[in-house]
C-alpha cells in the first residue's frame, strides 16, 4: 500500500501548541502521526461522514481520514438515555447556530441547533426512525436523478439497520404496530426498535384520526407514509440506549488501521489545484469568534457568533489578489488536492492531501459554507468577499428547505392517564422510573422520543385543499423566491413546485406532521414546504457562522397548510376518543380566529432541525450543485454527501434518510474509483520519458503490442479507456516491479474485469479493463494476451481473483529510473 512511502511527519510538529491539546486521533495513540495524504478525506464525522468513512475503509488497501470540528461525547446519560431526548440541545455538542431575523414572521431570529460532535445530529436528535414516502424518492428521480427512486433507495435503508419488532404481540395490536419484513434490515449497524413503555394517549389519538378519516399506516417504513404511525427509534432493544452513528459506524471499528478520525478540527477550506484563497480564509484571525459556534437564542440582528471588533480584518488590508476565475462548471475540471483545517480561528492552518477524493459531509449548512469559502458558489456572493472564484455554482447555499413547526398547548387534565410531565413534576414518580430503567431497562425512561406521530394528507383534513393547491399552481415560480436568483434556480424550482402541487393533491402523500408528546401538545410541522431559503457566508472568516435564512412560510401555501392543520387539531380534540383526556385548549384557544392563529404561527415557528437542499442533486440547468453520483459540477474529485444534496425534502425525520443516502454514496464512490481509472493530476501528464505499459484484451490486439507507443498516442488512448480494447497508461518503471502482485478484480457494474495496481508517485490506484474471451476461455476465466519483454506474445488464463505478477507487463517506451510502482 502506498502509505509505506509517505513522509510520516509527526502530527505534533504540524500543529501549533495551542491546537495540539485539542487533537484526538481515535483508535491510535494521541500523538500518532497523520499521514501526509489519504486516498479519501471526509469533512464532517456526523451520520453521513462516519457512514462513508466506514464503508470506504472496508477496503484495506485505501486510507480514509474523517475530520470533525466537534469533540467525541463521553457516553453521558444525557446522550444515551432516551428520557433525556432534546435536553442536550443548546449544550456543548451543539453549534449554537441561529437564523437571520425572520421578517416575514415576527422579525426575530430563531435557534438552528446542529450537532458539533463525533456522530453529529444522531447524538442530539429525537431518535425517530422513518423514511418518508415512495413518492418522495420517485420525485428525486423524476428531477433528473436516475437510481434515486424508492427502488434505488430501499436496499440502503435496509442495509443501514437491524430492525427488532416490538417485544409484545399485545402491544403491537393495541398500538397498531405492524411491519413488513421485506423492507427491514436484519444485520445493519443501527439498532432500530421500540421502547419498553407506551403511553396510552397514543391510542386515543390514533382512534381520533381514524374517526376523522385519516388511516393508520401498516408500516411507516414501507414507503406508504401517509397517516398515523407509531414509528420506531434508533434504540438498542437490549439496553434501551441511543444507537447513534458514533456507536454504530465508528466505535466497533476503532482498531481498523486505515480508518482515521480526528476531532476538534475545523476545516477552513478545500484546496483546489491552481486556485489560491482569500487572505482571511487562509490565515489565523485572532480576537474574534474562536470556535465557529453561534450564539443560540439571540433576539436581535446583531451577533450570531460575532460581535463588535470581530475576527474579520478590513478587506482593504488583503494582500492576496484573486488569481483567475473559472466561471463555467461545464468548461471546468477542477482537481481537489486536499483540505486545510485548524482547531481555532487564531491557530495556523494545517493541510492534508487527498489523492483520490474529498467528500464533504458537514451538513446542509456547513457544507454550503465550506464550498463558498473555497471559491465554489454564486459568483456575486464570492465577489462581495473578494474570494477567488473557482466555480460559479449559483445553487450552492440556495434551495434551503426545512420542516418548520409550530407548537400547541392542550394539556390533558385526566390524571388517570400516565403523563411524561410527571417525570419533571413528581420526584417520587421519577425516582421510581429511574430505578426501573437502571434495573430492568423498562418503564417511562425508555419512552423519551415523541414517536406516536401522524403524517396527514391535505385532502383528508380540509375541504380547501383543492383551492390551496390551485393557488400554488397559479403562482409565478419566482414570485416568492429570494430576489435576484440565477435563472437556473428558478427553472429548478418551477419543476419542484409542479411536483409538489401534483403530489399534495393525493390522499396518500403527507402535507404536514402531528408530533404528539402524550401530554397535550400536538405540534404541527410542514412536511413538503413550498418556501425556499438560503445559507450564505457572512464573512471570508471560516470561523464566522453563515447567514442562515430559512425563509419559513414566505410562500403562503405553507402558512395555509398550518392554518388548516390548527383547525383540524380542534376536530381531533372534539372526537369521542380524545374527550376522556380532558384537554384544555390554551394555545390556540377553541375560538381563536384566523388572525389569532396567524399570530401564534408568527411567534411560534421554529425548526424541526431538518435543514436540507443547499447542495442540491439536480441537473446543472436546474440550479444543481451535484450530479446523480454526488460529484460537484466542474470538479473531478469532489463530492457532497449529506442532507444538502436532497433536491426536495422528504416527509420524514431525516436521520434514516441520511444513513441511506450515505450508504448509497459509499457504493457509488467505490464503483467510480474501482471501476474507472483514477485520473492522474494535471501536473503529472505523460511525457516522452514516460514508461508506457499496455495490456491487451485479446489476440486481436497483438499488433498494438509489437512496437513502442509514443506519449501522444498514450494521451489519445486515455480519452476512451472503456471503449478501447488496447488500454495505454503513462507509468514509471520500478526495480520492485517483480516483487508485488497485482490483483485481478471483477466489476459487475461495467460488465468488465480490471487489473489494479498503485502508482506511488500519484498515490492512487489504476485499473485496466480486461474483456472476457468466452470462445477461448469457456466463460470461466479471463483470457489476457500479454507481451512479455523477453518472449513473444503469450496467452494466459486467469480466474477471478487470481494474482497477476507485474513482471508480465510489457514495457513499450523509454524507461526511466524512478522507482514508482508498488
Amino acid at each position: 500500500m502506498h502509505r509505506s512511502r509517505l513522509a510520516l511527519t509527526t502530527f505534533a510538529a504540524c500543529l501549533p501548541l495551542t491546537a495540539l491539546s485539542l487533537v484526538h486521533i481515535h483508535g491510535r495513540d494521541l500523538n500518532a502521526p497523520l499521514l501526509d495524504s489519504y486516498d479519501y478525506i471526509v469533512v464532517g464525522c456526523g451520520i453521513s461522514g462516519l457512514v462513508v468513512t466506514n464503508r470506504l475503509s472496508e477496503d484495506p488497501s485505501v486510507s480514509v481520514l474523517c475530520i470533525e470540528a466537534g469533540d467525541p461525547d463521553q457516553y453521558e446519560p444525557i446522550i444515551q438515555n432516551p428520557v433525556y431526548v432534546g435536553a442536550d440541545i443548546g449544550g456543548i455538542y451543539d453549534w449554537l447556530l441561529s437564523t437571520t431575523p425572520q421578517t416575514q414572521l415576527d422579525g426575530a431570529p430563531r435557534p438552528m441547533p446542529q450537532g458539533k460532535v463525533l456522530g453529529g445530529g444522531s447524538i442530539l436528535n429525537a431518535m425517530c426512525w422513518n423514511r418518508g414516502g415512495q413518492d418522495d424518492y420517485n420525485a428525486w428521480a423524476a428531477l433528473g436523478n436516475p437510481g434515486w427512486d424508492w427502488e434505488g433507495m430501499l436496499p440502503y435503508f435496509i442495509k443501514s439497520e437491524t430492525y427488532t419488532p416490538v417485544y409484545s404481540a399485545e402491544i403491537a395490536r393495541e398500538y397498531s404496530i405492524n411491519y413488513n419484513p421485506l423492507v427491514h434490515g436484519t444485520s445493519g449497524p443501527v439498532q432500530v426498535s421500540y421502547p419498553r413503555f407506551f403511553y396510552p394517549q397514543s391510542t386515543n389519538l390514533f382512534a381520533a384520526l381514524n374517526y376523522l378519516g385519516v388511516p393508520t399506516q401498516y408500516d411507516p417504513n414501507d414507503g406508504s407514509s401517509a397517516g398515523a404511525a407509531f414509528v420506531p427509534t434508533d434504540l438498542d432493544p437490549v439496553n434501551q440506549t441511543r444507537s447513534d452513528a458514533r456507536r454504530t459506524y465508528y466505535d466497533p471499528y476503532v482498531s481498523r488501521p486505515n480508518f482515521h478520525v480526528i476531532t476538534g478540527q475545523h476545516v477552513t477550506r478545500i484546496l483546489i489545484e491552481g486556485v489560491e484563497s482569500n487572505f482571511v480564509v487562509d490565515n489565523p484571525t485572532p480576537g474574534g469568534n474562536e470556535d465557529g459556534n453561534g450564539l443560540n437564542g439571540v433576539t436581535s440582528n446583531e451577533g450570531f457568533g460575532f460581535g463588535p471588533g470581530g475576527s474579520t480584518p478590513a478587506l482593504e488590508n488583503n494582500t492576496t489578489a484573486p488569481l483567475f476565475r473559472r466561471q463555467s462548471p461545464e468548461a471546468s475540471n477542477l482537481r481537489i488536492t486536499g483540505v486545510e483545517f485548524a482547531a481555532r480561528a487564531s491557530d495556523a492552518r494545517t493541510s492534508v492531501t487527498a489523492t483520490r477524493e474529498v467528500i464533504i459531509a458537514a451538513g446542509a449548512l456547513h457544507s454550503a459554507q465550506l464550498l463558498q469559502l473555497s471559491g465554489i458558489g454564486p459568483s456575486s456572493l464570492l465577489d462581495s468577499f473578494d474570494i477567488p472564484i473557482a466555480l460559479d455554482l449559483p445553487g450552492v447555499g440556495n434551495n434551503l428547505q426545512d420542516h418548520c413547526l409550530v407548537g400547541t398547548f392542550y394539556p390533558y387534565n385526566n390524571a388517570s392517564y400516565p403523563s411524561p410531565t410527571q417525570l419533571t413534576t413528581n420526584a417520587t414518580y421519577n425516582a421510581a422510573a429511574e430505578l426501573e430503567y437502571n434495573t430492568f431497562k423498562t418503564g417511562p425512561w425508555t419512552a423519551g422520543s415523541p414517536n406516536a406521530l401522524a403524517f396527514n394528507p391535505l385532502p383528508l383534513i380540509t375541504n380547501n385543499s383543492a383551492s390551496i393547491l390551485s393557488g400554488a399552481d397559479d403562482q409565478d415560480p419566482a414570485e416568492f423566491l429570494p430576489a435576484g436568483l440565477d435563472p437556473t434556480l428558478v427553472a429548478g424550482y418551477t419543476l419542484q413546485k409542479e411536483s409538489l402541487v401534483r403530489r399534495l393533491a393525493e390522499t396518500n402523500v403527507a402535507s404536514y406532521e402531528i408530533i404528539n408528546n402524550n401530554a397535550g401538545s400536538l405540534t404541527l410541522a410542514v412536511m413538503h414546504p413550498f418556501s425556499r431559503g438560503q445559507c450564505y457566508i457572512r464573512s471570508p472568516d471560516p470561523f464566522e457562522p453563515p447567514n442562515i435564512d430559512p425563509r419559513w412560510l414566505t410562500n403562503p401555501v405553507d402558512r395555509q397548510v398550518l392554518i388548516e392543520a390548527l383547525l383540524f387539531n380542534r376536530q381531533i380534540l372534539a372526537t369521542p376518543a380524545m374527550l376522556p383526556l380532558q384537554a384544555a385548549q390554551f394555545v390556540p384557544t377553541v375560538d381563536d380566529d384566523e388572525e389569532a392563529l396567524n399570530r401564534i404561527i408568527n411567534t411560534g415557528i421554529r425548526t424541526e432541525f431538518h435543514p436540507s437542499g443547499t447542495c442540491a442533486m439536480l441537473p446543472l440547468e436546474q440550479g444543481g450543485v451535484v450530479d446523480s453520483r454526488l460529484r460537484v459540477y466542474g470538479a473531478q474529485n469532489l463530492r457532497v454527501v449529506d442532507a444538502g444534496i436532497f433536491p426536495m425534502i422528504p416527509a420524514a425525520h431525516l436521520q434514516a434518510v441520511v444513513y441511506a443516502v450515505a450508504e448509497k454514496a459509499a457504493d457509488i464512490i467505490k464503483a467510480d474509483n474501482f471501476g474507472v481509472s483514477t485520473a492522474a493530476p494535471s501536473s503529472s501528464s505523460a511525457s516522452a520519458s514516460s514508461l508506457v505499459a499496455s495490456l491487451s484484451a485479446g489476440s486481436s490486439t497483438s499488433s498494438a503490442l509489437s512496437s513502442p507507443t509514443s506519449s501522444s498516442a498514450t494521451a489519445e488512448s486515455e480519452s476512451s479507456t472503456l471503449a478501447s480494447s488496447s488500454i495505454l497508461y503513462s507509468i514509471k518503471r520500478s526495480d520492485r516491479i517483480n516483487t508485488l502482485p497485482i490483483q485481478l478484480f471483477n466489476n459487475s457494474k461495467y460488465g468488465i474485469r480490471f487489473i489494479r495496481f498503485v502508482l506511488r508517485s500519484q498515490h492512487r490506484a489504476f485499473e485496466w479493463p480486461v474483456e472476457p474471451q468466452q470462445s477461448e476461455c469457456g466463460g470461466i476465466a479471463i483470457c489476457i494476451v500479454i507481451h512479455r519483454p523477453e518472449t513473444n506474445i503469450d496467452t494466459h488464463q486467469y480466474r477471478r481473483h487470481d494474482l497477476i505478477q507485474p513482471a508480465e507487463f510489457v514495457l513499450l517506451a523509454q524507461l526511466v529510473s524512478a522507482a514508482d510502482i508498488i
